[in-house]
This record gives C-alpha cells, structure tokens and sequence, in this order.
C-alpha cells in the first residue's frame, strides 16, 4: 500500500488540532509558524498522516470526504467525542450492510462517522 495523508480543511488548525489528536490516538507532530498546517501522526504503528489545512472560511456545505473512525463501541465512543467538543449530527445510528455507524461533527463542523469496526 502507498503512504496516506488526509488533509482536512478548516480556519483554525491549531484549535482542532487536540480535537484529533484525542479522537485518533494521534500525536501533534508541529505545524507552520504561520499557523497554515498542523501535521498529526498515529501514536503508534501505521496508519494515515492528517494534516490540518488553514483556509480563510467556515464550512458551509457538505464534506465531499470524511474521516470513519472504526470502534466497538459506537455509543460509548460518540459520548467520548462528544465530550471532546464533537457533536451528533442524528439522534441515533444508522444500521446498514451488517454494520452501524453514527453520523457526527468535529468542533468546526467537518462530517465524520464512528463506525462499528
């Protein structure tokens, strides 16, 4: 498989920044001086670098990709992030394909979902 990164938009990288790193099992690994870019990297063993992008405006629309966070315990893991600052985008999970997932938002509104996994 070829390295991954994922770079998620948002106005202020720093701020989300910790939001990640405790949803992930991330580490901040540093960013710009200018505040442009925050990189993150897993804690341990392989896994996608993030990289949080400073752009001048608040999200409007709809992600065109997010971030599935795979977990056993989607109800306990919402609660968790929930408590770091996320929010629930619907009041109860989504049950499809033999799977459930709960359809949620970081503090700056980017779409991302906690999966049974």
């Amino acid at each position: 498989m070829r390295p991954l990164a994922l770079v998620l938009d948002c106005y202020d990288p720093q701020a989300l920044a910790e939001f990640w790193a405790s949803a992930m099992e991330y580490t901040i690994r540093g960013g710009t001086p200018n505040g442009q870019y925050v990189m993150l990297k897993p804690n341990e063993g392989e896994g996608p670098k993030l990289l949080l992008q400073k752009v001048p405006e608040e999200k409007h629309v709809k992600n065109r990709m997010h971030i599935d966070i795979h977990v056993p315990d989607i109800e306990f893991e919402a609660k968790r992030l929930e408590a770091l600052g996320a929010a629930r985008l619907d009041p109860e999970p989504v049950e499809e394909f033999d799977t459930a997932w709960i359809r949620m938002s970081d503090p700056q509104g980017n779409e991302f979902c906690v999966c049974r996994g």
